[in-house]
Protein backbone atom coordinates (compact mmCIF):
# COMPACT_ATOMS: atom_id res chain seq x y z
CA UNK A 1 0.00 0.00 0.00
CA UNK A 2 1.44 3.47 -1.10
CA UNK A 3 1.45 5.91 1.46
CA UNK A 4 1.37 9.59 0.21
CA UNK A 5 3.05 12.55 2.45
CA UNK A 6 2.52 15.89 1.17
CA UNK A 7 5.09 18.84 2.44
CA UNK A 8 5.40 21.28 3.01
CA UNK A 9 2.03 22.79 4.01
CA UNK A 10 -1.35 22.88 1.86
CA UNK A 11 -1.60 26.39 -0.17
CA UNK A 12 -3.84 28.36 1.93
CA UNK A 13 -7.07 30.45 0.32
CA UNK A 14 -7.45 34.43 1.25
CA UNK A 15 -9.60 33.56 4.72
CA UNK A 16 -12.25 36.11 6.10
CA UNK A 17 -10.73 36.08 9.49
CA UNK A 18 -7.77 38.28 9.57
CA UNK A 19 -5.75 35.14 11.36
CA UNK A 20 -4.21 32.97 9.83
CA UNK A 21 -5.65 29.03 11.60
CA UNK A 22 -3.11 27.88 13.53
CA UNK A 23 -2.49 25.48 16.94
CA UNK A 24 -1.06 26.50 20.17
CA UNK A 25 3.10 25.88 20.09
CA UNK A 26 4.35 22.88 20.74
CA UNK A 27 1.50 20.96 19.69
CA UNK A 28 0.74 18.84 16.58
CA UNK A 29 -2.54 17.27 15.90
CA UNK A 30 -3.45 14.68 13.49
CA UNK A 31 -7.27 14.37 12.36
CA UNK A 32 -7.76 11.21 10.54
CA UNK A 33 -11.06 10.79 8.45
CA UNK A 34 -14.00 8.56 8.09
CA UNK A 35 -12.90 4.77 8.43
CA UNK A 36 -15.90 2.77 7.89
CA UNK A 37 -14.96 -0.38 8.84
CA UNK A 38 -11.60 -0.55 6.89
CA UNK A 39 -8.86 -1.44 9.46
CA UNK A 40 -6.44 -2.18 7.26
CA UNK A 41 -6.08 1.21 6.07
CA UNK A 42 -6.39 2.41 10.01
CA UNK A 43 -3.60 0.06 10.45
CA UNK A 44 -1.61 1.61 7.46
CA UNK A 45 -2.02 5.02 8.40
CA UNK A 46 -1.40 4.28 12.13
CA UNK A 47 1.99 3.09 11.02
CA UNK A 48 2.67 6.34 9.00
CA UNK A 49 1.47 8.20 11.84
CA UNK A 50 4.03 6.75 13.86
CA UNK A 51 6.83 7.26 11.25
CA UNK A 52 5.47 10.92 11.16
CA UNK A 53 6.58 11.08 14.66
CA UNK A 54 9.67 9.33 14.84
CA UNK A 55 11.29 11.58 11.97
CA UNK A 56 9.90 14.86 13.26
CA UNK A 57 9.77 14.63 16.57
CA UNK A 58 9.28 17.54 19.78
CA UNK A 59 5.85 19.08 19.87
CA UNK A 60 3.28 17.30 22.02
CA UNK A 61 1.08 15.05 19.70
CA UNK A 62 -3.18 14.57 19.70
CA UNK A 63 -4.87 12.20 17.24
CA UNK A 64 -8.50 13.51 16.47
CA UNK A 65 -10.82 11.05 15.10
CA UNK A 66 -13.77 12.80 13.25
CA UNK A 67 -16.03 9.72 13.70
CA UNK A 68 -17.81 7.12 11.05
CA UNK A 69 -15.52 4.36 12.42
CA UNK A 70 -18.12 1.86 11.84
CA UNK A 71 -20.33 0.47 8.75
CA UNK A 72 -20.10 -0.10 4.75
CA UNK A 73 -16.47 -1.35 5.62
CA UNK A 74 -16.00 -5.53 6.58
CA UNK A 75 -14.18 -5.09 10.02
CA UNK A 76 -16.07 -2.35 11.85
CA UNK A 77 -15.49 -4.25 15.50
CA UNK A 78 -11.83 -4.76 14.68
CA UNK A 79 -11.32 -0.59 14.04
CA UNK A 80 -13.48 -0.36 17.74
CA UNK A 81 -10.48 -2.49 18.78
CA UNK A 82 -8.11 -0.87 17.22
CA UNK A 83 -9.20 2.63 18.03
CA UNK A 84 -9.20 1.47 21.72
CA UNK A 85 -5.85 -0.15 21.87
CA UNK A 86 -4.28 3.23 20.18
CA UNK A 87 -6.07 5.13 23.21
CA UNK A 88 -3.47 3.36 25.88
CA UNK A 89 -0.34 4.71 23.83
CA UNK A 90 -1.37 8.18 22.21
CA UNK A 91 -3.48 11.29 23.22
CA UNK A 92 -6.43 10.49 21.73
CA UNK A 93 -9.68 12.47 20.90
CA UNK A 94 -12.25 10.50 19.56
CA UNK A 95 -15.86 12.50 18.33
CA UNK A 96 -18.99 10.32 17.05
CA UNK A 97 -20.62 10.48 13.09
CA UNK A 98 -23.85 9.99 12.04
CA UNK A 99 -23.23 6.18 11.81
CA UNK A 100 -21.93 5.46 15.89
CA UNK A 101 -25.01 7.64 16.60
CA UNK A 102 -27.52 5.09 14.69
CA UNK A 103 -25.37 1.59 15.90
CA UNK A 104 -26.32 2.76 19.44
CA UNK A 105 -29.65 3.85 18.48
CA UNK A 106 -30.07 0.41 16.88
CA UNK A 107 -28.61 -1.53 19.98
CA UNK A 108 -32.12 0.07 21.65
CA UNK A 109 -34.61 -0.35 19.06
CA UNK A 110 -35.31 -2.98 16.65
CA UNK A 111 -37.09 -0.43 14.38
CA UNK A 112 -33.76 1.47 13.96
CA UNK A 113 -31.66 -1.71 13.79
CA UNK A 114 -34.13 -2.34 10.49
CA UNK A 115 -33.23 1.41 9.08
CA UNK A 116 -29.44 1.17 9.74
CA UNK A 117 -29.07 -2.24 8.27
CA UNK A 118 -29.57 -0.51 5.02
CA UNK A 119 -27.01 2.12 5.47
CA UNK A 120 -24.00 -0.04 5.99
CA UNK A 121 -24.76 -1.36 9.14
CA UNK A 122 -25.61 -4.69 8.24
CA UNK A 123 -21.73 -4.90 7.55
CA UNK A 124 -20.98 -3.86 11.00
CA UNK A 125 -23.33 -6.51 12.02
CA UNK A 126 -21.06 -9.20 10.51
CA UNK A 127 -17.72 -8.20 11.77
CA UNK A 128 -19.36 -9.40 15.73
CA UNK A 129 -21.81 -11.84 13.92
CA UNK A 130 -20.66 -14.67 11.41
CA UNK A 131 -23.92 -14.69 8.57
CA UNK A 132 -26.24 -17.37 8.65
CA UNK A 133 -28.47 -18.32 6.08
CA UNK A 134 -31.86 -18.09 6.79
CA UNK A 135 -31.66 -16.06 10.02
CA UNK A 136 -34.57 -13.19 9.75
CA UNK A 137 -34.03 -9.83 10.98
CA UNK A 138 -35.80 -9.97 14.24
CA UNK A 139 -33.23 -12.80 15.52
CA UNK A 140 -29.98 -11.19 13.81
CA UNK A 141 -30.58 -8.70 16.15
CA UNK A 142 -31.05 -10.21 19.09
CA UNK A 143 -27.40 -12.20 18.52
CA UNK A 144 -25.91 -9.18 17.11
CA UNK A 145 -26.88 -7.39 20.70
CA UNK A 146 -25.44 -9.96 22.84
CA UNK A 147 -22.41 -10.18 20.80
CA UNK A 148 -21.40 -6.08 20.74
CA UNK A 149 -19.03 -6.02 23.79
CA UNK A 150 -19.60 -3.85 26.70
CA UNK A 151 -16.31 -1.79 25.82
CA UNK A 152 -17.65 -0.97 22.61
CA UNK A 153 -20.85 0.21 23.69
CA UNK A 154 -19.22 2.45 26.47
CA UNK A 155 -16.61 3.81 24.03
CA UNK A 156 -19.55 4.74 21.60
CA UNK A 157 -21.38 6.27 24.52
CA UNK A 158 -18.28 8.62 25.48
CA UNK A 159 -18.16 9.81 22.06
CA UNK A 160 -17.49 13.76 21.78
CA UNK A 161 -19.31 16.12 19.44
CA UNK A 162 -16.37 18.36 18.84
CA UNK A 163 -13.14 19.08 19.40
CA UNK A 164 -11.31 22.79 19.45
CA UNK A 165 -7.57 23.35 19.50
CA UNK A 166 -6.19 26.85 18.84
CA UNK A 167 -8.07 28.32 15.52
CA UNK A 168 -9.59 24.93 14.40
CA UNK A 169 -12.79 23.22 15.09
CA UNK A 170 -12.92 19.35 14.87
CA UNK A 171 -16.46 18.24 14.10
CA UNK A 172 -18.20 14.87 11.89
CA UNK A 173 -20.02 16.73 9.63
CA UNK A 174 -19.93 20.52 9.63
CA UNK A 175 -21.52 23.58 11.59
CA UNK A 176 -24.40 25.34 10.95
CA UNK A 177 -23.72 29.03 9.83
CA UNK A 178 -24.07 31.95 11.95
CA UNK A 179 -23.94 29.47 15.48
CA UNK A 180 -20.92 29.75 18.06
CA UNK A 181 -19.60 26.39 18.31
CA UNK A 182 -20.64 26.33 22.15
CA UNK A 183 -24.70 26.51 20.95
CA UNK A 184 -23.98 23.98 18.04
CA UNK A 185 -26.49 21.00 18.22
CA UNK A 186 -25.40 17.83 18.18
CA UNK A 187 -27.82 16.75 14.98
CA UNK A 188 -25.91 19.42 12.53
CA UNK A 189 -22.53 18.27 14.05
CA UNK A 190 -22.93 14.82 13.23
CA UNK A 191 -25.51 15.00 10.14
CA UNK A 192 -25.43 18.69 8.21
CA UNK A 193 -24.35 19.10 4.94
CA UNK A 194 -25.40 21.53 2.74
CA UNK A 195 -26.16 24.61 4.57
CA UNK A 196 -22.74 24.21 5.75
CA UNK A 197 -20.67 23.33 2.89
CA UNK A 198 -22.31 25.67 0.39
CA UNK A 199 -21.25 28.15 2.87
CA UNK A 200 -18.21 30.51 2.57
CA UNK A 201 -18.38 33.06 5.29
CA UNK A 202 -15.73 32.10 8.58
CA UNK A 203 -16.87 30.13 11.58
CA UNK A 204 -15.11 31.45 14.20
CA UNK A 205 -12.64 28.72 13.39
CA UNK A 206 -11.21 26.74 10.69
CA UNK A 207 -13.80 23.91 10.54
CA UNK A 208 -11.95 20.37 9.70
CA UNK A 209 -14.70 17.81 8.81
CA UNK A 210 -15.73 14.61 7.34
CA UNK A 211 -18.90 13.08 6.65
CA UNK A 212 -19.32 13.99 2.83
CA UNK A 213 -16.58 11.76 0.75
CA UNK A 214 -14.55 13.12 -2.18
CA UNK A 215 -11.91 11.40 -4.29
CA UNK A 216 -9.37 14.20 -2.79
CA UNK A 217 -9.61 16.28 0.33
CA UNK A 218 -11.18 19.88 0.23
CA UNK A 219 -9.30 22.63 1.61
CA UNK A 220 -11.35 25.96 1.73
CA UNK A 221 -10.97 29.47 3.57
CA UNK A 222 -13.29 28.22 5.96
CA UNK A 223 -12.54 24.19 6.31
CA UNK A 224 -10.90 21.53 5.41
CA UNK A 225 -12.69 18.63 4.54
CA UNK A 226 -11.02 15.11 5.02
CA UNK A 227 -13.68 12.33 4.35
CA UNK A 228 -12.28 10.73 1.16
CA UNK A 229 -14.29 7.44 1.02
CA UNK A 230 -11.77 5.15 2.72
CA UNK A 231 -14.29 2.13 2.82
CA UNK A 232 -14.68 2.34 -1.27
CA UNK A 233 -11.37 4.09 -2.60
CA UNK A 234 -8.87 2.83 -0.39
CA UNK A 235 -7.67 6.15 0.59
CA UNK A 236 -7.89 7.04 4.05
CA UNK A 237 -6.64 10.42 4.98
CA UNK A 238 -5.32 12.25 7.68
CA UNK A 239 -4.65 16.09 7.96
CA UNK A 240 -1.42 17.44 10.11
CA UNK A 241 -1.46 20.42 11.62
CA UNK A 242 1.53 22.13 13.33
CA UNK A 243 1.85 25.76 14.08
CA UNK A 244 0.50 27.25 10.96
CA UNK A 245 1.58 24.74 8.62
CA UNK A 246 -0.66 21.58 6.89
CA UNK A 247 0.10 18.64 5.62
CA UNK A 248 -1.18 15.34 4.51
CA UNK A 249 -1.34 11.48 5.14
CA UNK A 250 -2.78 9.47 3.44
CA UNK A 251 -2.70 5.19 2.39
Amino acid sequence: MTLLKLRPALADDDVTDPAIPLVPDHMRVYAIGDIHGRLDLLTALHAAIDEDMAEHPGPDCIEVYLGDYVDRGPQSAGVLDALLARARTRRTVFLSGNHEEVMLDSLASRDAFSRWLRMGGLETVFSYVPPQPGLDEGHLWLRWRSAVRQEHIHFLRDLATSYACGNYAFVHAGLKPGVPLEEQQRADMLWIRGEFLDCQDWFGHCVVHGHTPKREPEVFANRINIDTGAYATGHLTCLVLEGGDRFLIST
